[in-house]
């Protein structure tokens, strides 16, 4: 790939990644020091919701009626401005249902972004497996810098975080004008509202390892959901301060894992590659549950591991076996069933796991955090059982929508 698109490409990436990272990751402590701990599990939940409706709508749009750039672009201005007016009413005290309606307001417009630069990233390669690792690393590496901006500027439970937030969008929207080379959009006049809606996606289903795939990592995507509103409240417990760095531990491995994907796609099944992702869930947990600095540590890191193997690779199984003109709705699609199905169960039920395992003396993290493993452990148990694969050898046929 030629380093002026490399670098374009994964500077759209590395801007998102900061602007998601500035919001998510203080967003637990940023709630609780404003007196808004009964909304975190709903607040969280936003996005969930906001998953089942508007990634499929515009992914629909970005395949059929408007360029995927300028689709990002509208969405990147809605979320500078929802977010930054979610923020004012987090700090000048508004009701907790009103702050709750307007970071709804906020999920609905970021929700559809990540999956429509991905589109336009995977778009543009010609050789999926080698060259979307390392540019997706660059959202990483976006992620950690967000997480290191926050707590540099002393905003792991403030709301500067979020009115910075709304300042990265404002560029990760200017930036989108750079963008260019993209393929012609395809043009349709007669759209049932299914196909308007982005339903005509749940098609994709209908193959059975597409169908294996969707739902592992739905699936995995449940106890996943704990880990950002958790994992900085047990870091805290055990001491630590400037939790929004720490956290950032996970991204050095996952930026480790993708460089080192395209190595292993070549050599190893998917199969495996997702085998993996889920083993490294469990041990994930498992070291989180041993309450101690180093495990907590040391789960934290394990989470860059096993969300690389899990979702990246889920991302690049979609760009290969699914055909081109349904690639932004798989990609839709798939943010449907981890942001919108995974995390809406995830954060309302672990929410009410968390809140099982908390008493007036404190959280029992243990036992926490090993439920969680636990169900990682059914999740891979029936990732094997029921995906069949087929190969290494796969190269998608151009009339293939399904894979094979």
């Amino acid at each position: 790939m030629h380093r002026t698109q490399f670098a374009e490409l994964g500077a759209l990436f590395l801007l998102q990644g900061v602007a998601q990272a500035i919001w998510l990751v203080p967003l637990s402590p940023v709630l609780e020091a404003h007196g808004l701990s009964v909304i975190r599990p709903y607040a969280f939940a936003a996005s969930a919701l906001a998953a089942f409706v508007s990634p499929l709508i515009f992914g629909a749009v970005a395949d059929r009626q408007a360029s995927p750039v300028q689709v990002l672009r509208g969405l990147a201005l809605a979320t500078a401005g929802t977010m930054a007016l979610a923020t004012t009413a987090i700090y000048q005290g508004w009701p907790p249902g009103m702050v709750l309606v307007l970071i709804q307001l906020h999920a609905l417009a970021t929700a559809p972004a990540w999956s429509l630069a991905s589109t336009i990233v995977l778009a543009r390669l010609r050789d999926t497996k080698h060259e979307f690792g390392p540019i997706r690393a660059m959202a990483t590496l976006g992620w950690m810098a967000g997480c290191w901006l926050v707590s540099a500027l002393n905003a792991d439970a403030s709301t500067r975080a979020g009115y910075s937030g709304a300042l990265v969008w404002l560029i990760v929207a200017g930036f989108t004008y750079c963008l260019s080379g993209l393929p012609a959009v395809q043009s349709s006049s007669h759209l049932t509202w299914r196909e308007r809606l982005g339903l005509d996606a749940l098609t994709l289903l209908r193959h059975r390892d597409h169908r294996v795939v969707f739902l592992t990592i739905a699936l995995f995507s449940i106890p996943v959901a704990a880990f950002y509103p958790y994992s900085p409240l047990h870091l805290r417990d055990l001491g630590f301060h400037r939790t929004s760095a720490w956290m950032s531990l996970g991204q050095v491995l996952e930026v480790v894992t993708m460089f080192l994907l395209g190595g292993l796609l070549s050599r190893w099944r998917l199969k495996w590659i997702l085998t993996a992702g889920l083993g490294c869930g469990v041990l994930r947990f498992a070291f989180c549950a041993l309450d101690q600095k180093l495990g907590l540590l040391a789960g934290v890191a394990l989470h860059g591991c096993s969300f690389s193997f899990v979702f990246v690779t889920a991302q690049i199984y979609l760009d290969q076996r699914v055909d081109a003109a349904w690639r932004a709705r798989a990609q839709a699609l798939m943010s449907f069933v981890t942001v919108g199905v995974g995390n809406l169960t995830g954060y309302l039920g672990t929410g009410g796991w968390f809140a099982w395992n908390t008493t007036a003396a404190g959280t029992d993290w243990p036992k926490f955090w090993s439920g969680l493993s636990l169900a990682v452990v059914g999740v891979l148990g029936y990732f094997l059982m029921a995906y069949r694969g087929i190969g290494k050898g796969f190269r998608r046929k151009p009339d293939d929508v399904f894979g094979a």
